[in-house]
């Protein structure tokens, strides 16, 4: 059996930053002796490495299979690793879809063999198979992914009884991508008639607008109240929704990605198609909200929303760009950059990405360090750093974050106690990931 012995490291779990012996055995962290605890406003600033938990990411597209162009488990799986993320919760919307018992238990193959770091696939929802839904192992599966306003081909569920059946039938955790349908479509014809058949990109928040994410949120919300169901708000993007939904009930959670926690709808002048996502980045005015929302509660947990593509397939507007961008290699530097700026504390941002993720799902055994638990690490060290396009992992080689410094860097990652990332370096070839395991019971606080 293998055994790390970290001595007098810092880290971060369960709302503490403290010092600490920690002795990794195996898979497991077998002991840690705390030493001394650390006061959070003069945490980050003396110090020169932290320990965290391995980062979830609980919303991840790797293209896998179908559209493997644009990057696949194998690849995109080691951009997270890069990134310090221990985990990734991928998407159903890949060729074929992820909708049917067998092609989902393609994925979970796929998975064994070629993903990088531990992982799991969720179930897609779509107009005729809700009869499914209560066929799904709840131990192997995270969530039932909705899309509620997309034009993800068949995956489109947005109206009648076949989006309240999904509510209905349901047995697991419902993520839900709320834009109204009716509404883009509405907002993109009288876009065409203003600006032409492919309107610029600056356009796209107009057409996936504000009132399209608060009229679908609303009645994802209703839905599941009348239903007792389970739901997850992915990828919050304006200020009303955060606050109009508030109080959310008990059952219903918010999700921020990343892109609409960095950017702003005037960041469409420089950055063009590169930051074109559903739903559509916003104002400054939302950006400021949702970083409120970190650490007022409103907001559970943080996530990418990680789609590459070419850049070839990012030319056009509104109508020819596809959306969506990589961001999985850059969420823990990013929202530590945002723990330097003051946004919120590192705790909380462990919270949100690590031990929120954990509790949402129900994971088995991940999302903290503790003794006990899996050995998913990840060190970062304060050194400055650029991003170059030599450094991008993800198969599509390219990021709206080129160019930009990060105050802190991704050192070392190490997966079920093994270290498989170390210093820009990926250590061992043969994969350590393993498939999550869902328990029905909630993770102790």
């Amino acid at each position: 059996m293998q055994k790390l012995v970290f001595n007098d490291v810092l880290y971060v779990s369960d709302g503490r930053i403290r010092r600490a012996d920690i002795v990794v055995e195996g898979e497991y962290i077998a002991q840690i002796t705390n030493k001394e605890e650390i006061p959070q406003p003069s945490a980050l600033s003396p110090q020169p490495s932290l320990l965290l938990p391995g980062v979830i990411d609980s919303h991840v597209h790797t293209r896998e299979p179908g559209m493997t162009h644009k990057g696949d488990l194998t690849t995109e799986s080691h951009a997270a690793a890069a990134g310090g993320v221990t985990t990734i919760m991928d998407m159903p919307n890949v060729v074929p879809q992820t909708t049917t018992l067998e092609t989902l238990r393609d994925r979970q193959a796929m998975g064994a063999a070629h993903a990088f770091v531990n992982y799991s696939f969720y179930f897609g929802a779509t107009n005729s198979n809700a009869h499914l839904l209560p066929h799904l192992d709840p131990s192997t599966v995270p969530a039932v992914k909705l899309f509620m306003g997309s034009s993800t081909g068949g995956m489109l569920v947005d109206h009648g009884e076949a989006l309240r059946a999904v509510f209905e039938q349901s047995p697991l955790l419902i993520m839900a991508h709320c834009e109204d349908s009716a509404i883009i479509a509405e907002n993109m014809r009288q876009a065409q008639t203003l600006y032409g058949d492919d309107p610029d990109v600056c356009h796209h928040p107009e057409i996936r607008s504000r009132e399209a994410c608060i009229a679908s949120s609303r009645l994802a919300i209703q839905l599941a109240q009348e239903t007792n169901a389970r739901l997850h708000i992915a990828h919050v993007t304006t200020k009303e929704e955060l606050k109009t939904l508030s109080p959310l009930p008990s059952s219903v959670t918010l999700e921020a990605c990343i892109p609409h926690l960095l950017f702003t709808d005037a960041d469409y002048a420089t950055l063009g198609t590169r930051i074109k996502c559903n739903p559509a980045v916003k104002t400054r005015e939302d950006r400021e909200a949702l970083r409120k929302a970190l650490t007022d509660g409103r907001i559970t947990t943080i996530a990418t929303d990680h789609a590459p593509h070419l850049l070839s397939e990012k030319a056009g507007g509104c109508k020819r760009a596809v959306s969506g961008m990589p961001m999985v290699q850059f969420s823990l530097p990013a929202m530590l950059g945002l723990v330097e700026e003051g946004v919120l504390p590192i705790t909380r941002m462990v919270e949100l990405m690590c031990h929120n993720p954990a509790r949402l799902f129900h994971i088995a055994g991940r999302g903290f360090i503790r003794e006990g638990m899996k050995a998913d690490l990840t060190f970062v060290r304060r050194q400055p750093w650029t991003l170059t396009a030599d450094k991008i992992v993800s198969r599509c080689g390219w990021s709206p974050l080129e160019g930009h410094t990060f105050p802190w860097q991704v050192e070392q990652t190490y997966c079920n106690g093994r270290l498989i990332y170390n210093k820009g370096v990926f250590v061992d070839g043969n994969s350590h990931a393993q498939a999550l395991q869902f328990c029905e019971l909630k993770i102790e606080n």
